[in-house]
């Protein structure tokens, strides 16, 4: 704790209605679920399939984001099922013009460039949003509107695909962070692991202080050359973005032991 009593995070948390995959994501579950009624019998079950991929999308992008203050592992399996449920959403409309005999955008076609471009201007430009529940602003669904309200299906259909790409790109860079954050930082619990052995040695609450004779050395000494062991996190292998205890004497010195050993 703090000070004023309260627990502060390791690792933020929150905040996702102001990521672009999040805000694309919600035009394409908000778009899906009208394309399903418009233009699908309701006794289908594609449309059960259909928005409930869309939903998963949407909603584990937001779970993933209020996940990470506890588990970055929790984070990226999240957020790693919301692309694979776009993934599901993006085959369902690719049979629905393959089934009826529809033409499907090519990247290089024009229809398919002016939806790009209207992404590539509101992530330049993104609306304000704060991090609540504001359903009255529409204003990306307003920006697509042209393709989406459009009385031909095949014209929403494409135009889904092309959204959908668009959040699998950036869904597909949000995983790469996560990934190279979880290996350089660790997951929660190591973190909680180096923040409990940076606490013991380093007290900042006066009352957490022990009496001198029963503190313990800020880190144990390497049992092979008694040079001063260091925190280190694995970056590769099985326990790639573990922390541990190394030699500081590396790579003379190869000697190393779990941190549960030094607590």
């Amino acid at each position: 704790m703090n000070g004023s009593g309260q627990h502060r995070k390791l690792r933020p948390s929150g905040g996702y209605r102001t990521l672009r995959s999040f805000q694309t994501t919600t035009v394409i579950y908000d778009a899906t679920v009208s394309f399903c009624e418009r233009f699908i019998d309701k006794r289908s079950r594609m449309v059960d399939q259909m928005v409930q991929a869309a939903r998963s999308g949407r909603q584990n992008i937001a779970e993933g984001s209020r996940a990470a203050a506890t588990s970055s592992q929790t984070e990226l399996r999240l957020v790693n099922v919301a692309r694979a449920s776009l993934d599901e959403l993006l085959l369902d409309y690719e049979d629905f013009l393959r089934q009826r005999g529809k033409r499907q955008w090519t990247k290089d076609d024009a229809e398919a460039k002016a939806v790009r471009e209207i992404g590539k201007r509101l992530g330049k430009d993104p609306p304000d949003r704060s991090d609540r529940s504001d359903r009255s602003d529409r204003s990306d669904d307003a920006a697509y509107a042209a393709w989406l309200r459009h009385s031909d299906p095949a014209v929403v259909a494409n135009a889904l695909i092309c959204l959908i790409h668009q959040a699998n790109y950036m869904l597909d860079q949000q995983i790469a962070g996560l990934e190279r954050s979880f290996v350089n930082d660790g997951g929660y619990s190591e973190q909680l692991a180096a923040a409990r052995v940076k606490r013991r040695n380093y007290p900042t609450d006066p009352s957490d202080r022990t009496d001198p004779s029963d503190e313990k050395p800020a880190l144990p000494a390497c049992q092979l050359c008694c040079k001063p062991m260091v925190l280190r996190t694995a970056k590769q292998g099985k326990n790639a973005g573990s922390q541990f205890l190394g030699c500081s004497g590396y790579p003379e010195c190869k000697s190393t032991r779990p941190i549960d050993e030094s607590a």
